[in-house]
Formats: C-alpha cells, structure tokens, sequence
C-alpha cells in the first residue's frame, strides 16, 4: 500500500528565496499541495498555483473508477467552471492530496466533495506519473465495486451517467472525454475488471 510520508516538522514552502525572489513568493497563497518523490516521501510544500504554473513540482493526486457488476463505469461530467476540460467527462471522482493529508483521506474528502459517495472500499489499482508542460502529477488511482446512489455536486459536477466500457471507448479521441481519463483508463481496464 503506497502513501505519504511527512516529514516531522512543516516541509518547507517552495519557491524558495533567491536572490531574485528575496521576500515572500505571490505562490505561497491558496491551497497547499505536498511536493514528492515518487516514493511518496514528502520533500516540501507549494500553492496550487505554483505546481501548475509551469514549475512542475511532482504532487499527488487522486482518482477513483466506480464500476458496478454489469462491467459500466460511473462518470461525471466536468463543469463549464473548470479551468481543465470543461463540460468534458472523467473518472467518477478526482482530486488532489492536500498539504498533511494522507492519500485515502483525501480521496474520501473528494467522493464526499464531488458525488456525496462517502461508504466505500477503495482499492489501489496503479500509480504513475502523468507529466504535462504544465505540471507533473503523482496518480493515486483507486476503484471500488458497487452501483452507490450519487449526488453530483454542482458547480463543480454537473451531471453523472454510468457507461458501457464499449460505449466508452467509442468516445475516445472525440473531445467528449478527458485526455486524463482516455490516458489512463487503458492502464487500469484489465484490473478494473478483474475485480469483479
């Protein structure tokens, strides 16, 4: 079982000082992520917006696939509000791993967040890094089995639909799934369903 290891004092806030940066960074406000090694030792901590401001500190995220006994996957649907793929769909449930949280806390924060699912059992499927020119995530990717009832939260979820794997993977390259989710559902297809 793969999680985060802190250090016993507050990592330190990244950027860091430097000759050209001397005082405080326009960086170290907002939310907090925790700043890896890929494995899973936490090194220091920086904003949201500095991880994916093209700086590309490697920090965790988390996903969760909910898959139901007749092999069809929860998705939701992105909100126009997004930055990332708006109105596009993705796996059920995605988030990041916020500074001094552990990566099963976060994802039971996020489930509750996003679809209000908050009785499940998640089980790790993969780890991997996914780098962009934007930023480097550290994929915690999780499934659990069973068909929940869910309330996807707006403005955040717009809507939910369960998928036929076919039915899915016809909407590949499509522009109606996220590039996220197209690049790692075939990693996971396989072990998805080998649980049920």
């Amino acid at each position: 079982m793969f999680d985060l290891v802190y250090p016993s004092e507050p990592a330190p806030v990244y950027p860091r000082p430097s000759i050209d940066h001397p005082g405080l960074s326009p960086f170290t406000k907002g939310e907090m992520l925790p700043l890896i090694e890929p494995s899973g030792l936490v090194y220091g901590q920086a904003s949201r917006a500095w991880c994916h401001g093209g700086f590309r500190g490697l920090h965790p995220v988390v996903h969760l696939h909910i898959i139901d006994h007749q092999s069809n996957i929860y998705l939701q649907k992105r909100s126009m509000l997004k930055h990332r793929y708006p109105g596009c769909w993705d796996m059920a449930v995605g988030g990041h791993v916020s500074y001094g949280e552990l990566a099963l806390e976060s994802l039971y924060r996020e489930a509750d967040e996003e679809l209000g699912l908050q009785a499940f059992n998640p089980i790790l499927l993969d780890t991997f890094e996914y780098d962009t020119r934007r930023d480097r995530e550290f994929v915690l990717v999780y499934a659990t089995v069973g068909h929940p009832e869910l309330h996807p939260d707006n403005p955040e979820v717009t809507e939910g639909k369960w998928w036929s794997i076919p039915e899915l993977e016809e909407s590949f390259g499509k522009g109606i799934i996220t590039p996220t989710f197209e690049y790692e559902f075939p990693k996971i297809k396989e072990r998805l369903l080998a649980l049920l």
